[in-house]
């Protein structure tokens, strides 16, 4: 599975896909990117007249890259139904460290930290375009393929 398939398969449209590309991914790890667009409607009125991304949408940001598409590659290795996937977060710990503006361009990094019964526990972190850190933390959900 390449990584544009992995994109393909997440189960987000925009306005709330924020993932713009896959760069690496492997059995223990995933890293992405994705823009943050001045047009984004959470920009209005967060923040008079210096908007700043908020910290939910940076969380899940983290977790469309380091849970859920790293899910779709793990569950696809392992021989699983990937179609329809299906995803329930269940917990995250974040810390943030710095802001992330209009028009910023993040990486997100995730390592696991176990997959197991179908449930991903990863260590993410995000950097902005200056390789400084934004936040790092544990996301965790459940991942499975649809069934009829």
């Amino acid at each position: 599975m390449n990584l544009k398939e992995i994109i393909a398969k997440l189960p987000y449209e925009k306005p709330f896909l924020f993932v713009d590309d896959l760069i690496e991914v492997t059995e223990n790890g995933i890293s992405g990117t994705y823009t943050f667009h001045e047009n984004h409607d959470f920009y209005k009125g967060h923040f008079k007249n210096n908007p700043v991304t908020p910290g939910v949408i940076l969380t899940e940001t983290m977790a469309q890259i380091g849970l859920v598409s790293f899910g779709i590659y793990l569950m696809n290795e392992a021989g699983e139904s990937i179609d329809g996937i299906q995803i329930a977060l269940t917990s995250t710990e974040i810390d943030f460290f710095k802001p992330v503006f209009s028009n910023e361009k993040v990486l997100v990094k995730s390592e696991k930290d176990y997959f197991r019964f179908n449930k991903l526990k990863c260590n993410v972190e995000m950097f902005n375009a200056k390789e400084e850190l934004v936040c790092r933390g544990k996301i965790a959900g459940m991942i499975a393929g649809k069934t009829n």
